[in-house]
């Protein structure tokens, strides 16, 4: 080991000279921690990898839950030219750790997405059974799916942290449950324009932190990391994507406004996808009716990301956007309480116009979901009724501003939400973890 890189893994894992572990976990967390209803479990052969956007706090969930066992543990930054050198051969670096760090010390490796082998080298890492936790978090599923997927499978246990839920936010808020719902409430319209990344839900300017977070992604992750050509149309996409919240992708339409082809344009929101910025849905096919299209529709995964490249940030209730907005909302909050993996999400649309905003199937269930703005207590739409009628949903959830409520339709239970309902009501069942 050379000595600029001793200086390097001395400097980020000071207990290495005698200094005492608490503290220094202390300095790796905020000074107040927002629980995140996402839990570590307790580690085995395998490893631990945690992925989602940049600065949705998987590296804070990761120092939280190392900190509470109160033994050190390796911190390695890969995206360091020092450590990612080092961090090409598993068994050199295995070696290396006998003489560094006592038995059992866990390995963090922190945007294990920047090596160039990331899949292959947590392979040979879990392969060796070096007896010590491996620890990662990664901020694109881009560059590690084709390794890592593969490489990985049976040896890791992933997880995807997304930005808070509400869920989590009512649960950081002071005071009693009737207290906390009206803090809530009166944080909803903040939410709805800013979203909810850990810096800008904290930061006394959201405007700033959410310029930062969407200049940092299109200069650094688009231009440098996965080296895109044309910046200036990949901003126009993501533009273009912000733009249509809700509405159908047409992809050979971007591409004139973009001034790229079809290709292309597929391709970065792929990228958008793997980056976890955007999801595309796609059309849910029962094989009972004829669905109308075969094009997905798009969403953001946080709002204020979207308003950053797309709407502004005026107050909600001045806004001709308020209804796409409350409908992103809601598809975020089922995006925080439901696996990509285990479950599918999509949209629903007739060829007689029909539409339900969101269908989930999970397992054996069927859950059809509407996004509703206003109060909607006791009134259920003509298109829901016809997606009911045809599938028979085990649930019709109907996502509201008014009171909740019950009801049956035929076999289908029908529940009237608030927002802040919906991820507790949906996390009743599987949890995010996924192989």
């Amino acid at each position: 080991m050379d000595q600029q890189l001793l200086r390097v893994i001395a400097a980020d894992n000071e207990w290495l000279d005698g200094k005492p572990v608490e503290p220094w976990y202390r300095r790796r967390l905020p000074s107040h921690y927002l629980e995140r209803s996402l839990q570590i479990e307790a580690p085995d052969e395998r490893a631990t990898l945690v992925l989602g956007p940049r600065q949705s706090g998987k590296s804070t969930l990761l120092w939280h839950t190392l900190a509470a066992t109160g033994e050190p543990s390796l911190y390695l930054n890969c995206e360091d030219p020092s450590v990612k050198t080092w961090l090409t051969s598993p068994g050199a670096f295995a070696a290396d750790l006998e003489d560094l760090l006592p038995a059992g010390t866990p390995l963090f490796f922190e945007e294990v997405q920047a090596l160039d082998e990331a899949g292959l080298f947590l392979k040979g890492l879990v392969d060796r059974r070096l007896g010590r936790p491996i620890y990662a978090t990664g901020s694109s599923a881009f560059h590690l799916e084709a390794a890592t997927r593969e490489s990985l499978a049976g040896r890791a246990i992933r997880y995807l942290l997304l930005p808070y839920s509400l869920a989590e936010i009512a649960g950081s808020l002071p005071g009693p449950a009737p207290l906390r719902e009206l803090r809530l409430a009166e944080n909803m319209p903040r939410l709805q324009i800013f979203g909810s990344y850990p810096r800008v839900h904290s930061h006394p300017d959201p405007h700033r932190e959410l310029a930062g977070l969407v200049e940092a992604f299109i200069v650094r992750d688009a231009s440098d990391r996965f080296e895109i050509r044309r910046p200036d149309a990949f901003r126009r996409v993501l533009e273009l994507a912000a733009s249509q919240v809700g509405n159908l992708c047409n992809f050979s339409e971007w591409a004139g406004f973009a001034s790229a082809s079809a290709d292309t344009v597929a391709e970065y929101c792929r990228l958008l996808e793997k980056t976890h910025v955007i999801r595309l849905l796609r059309p849910f096919v029962g094989g009972k009716r004829a669905e109308l299209t075969s094009m997905p529709k798009v969403y953001f995964l946080d709002n204020g990301i979207r308003n950053q490249l797309f709407g502004g940030f005026g107050p909600i209730a001045e806004r001709g956007d308020r209804g796409a907005l409350f409908e992103n909302f809601v598809f975020t909050e089922i995006a925080k309480s439901t696996n990509p993996l285990r479950e599918s999400l999509h949209f629903w649309r007739s060829k007689s116009g029909a539409e339900v905003d969101f269908v989930l199937r999970r397992n054996d269930a069927l859950i059809a979901i509407e996004a509703k703005a206003g109060d909607a207590r006791g009134q259920i739409s003509r298109s829901a009724r016809s997606f009911v009628d045809a599938y028979r949903p085990d649930e019709l959830l109907i996502v509201h501003g008014g009171a909740s409520s019950e009801e049956e339709l035929g076999e289908t239970r029908v529940r009237f939400l608030q927002l802040r309902d919906v991820g507790p009501h949906l996390e009743q069942r599987p949890s995010r973890t996924f192989m």
